[in-house]
């Protein structure tokens, strides 16, 4: 297996041993993207709102590192330290996330880094994934 370690300057460097993104056979995975202004290095100030859009902003500069975008988004992951800002903050993912939307998972967690309100991780697939008539397996009615 190999893999391609993504990085950018236009996103947060890494705080530890992992990397901004990895991609293995096609499929990206992003670390979790706190709202980290990466020119300043802290988180930006404001509510849910904003620092839901710094995460957006974050994963968006690691994706065009890739040769992606938030269309080739199949599966995201959001981690709230306050369940009851997911409304707010939904309201952010969907004018990043417009349009056939990526299976989604989000959480309330005990703590994020730095006090953080909010991060976001993504799993992408880059070309087509191929499906079961490709692979010669029987369909069970959707890709694989």
């Amino acid at each position: 297996m190999k893999k391609s370690i993504i990085s950018t300057d236009k996103a947060p460097a890494a705080i530890g041993p992992y990397s901004q993104a990895v991609c293995v056979n096609g499929i990206v995975a992003t670390s979790g993207q706190l709202p980290i202004d990466p020119a300043t290095g802290k988180l930006v100030e404001g509510g849910i709102q904003e620092q839901t859009r710094q995460c957006f902003r974050n994963l968006a500069a690691i994706l065009e590192e890739a040769e992606l975008s938030f269309d080739n988004v199949i599966k995201s992951t959001v981690y709230l330290a306050d369940i009851r800002d997911f409304a707010a903050m939904n309201e952010i993912y969907a004018q990043n996330i417009t349009s056939d939307y990526p299976a989604r998972s989000a959480f309330q967690v005990a703590a994020l880094l730095m006090g953080a309100l909010v991060e976001i991780e993504v799993l992408c697939a880059r070309g087509e994934i191929p499906t079961a008539d490709m692979l010669g397996a029987p369909s069970c009615g959707c890709s694989l």
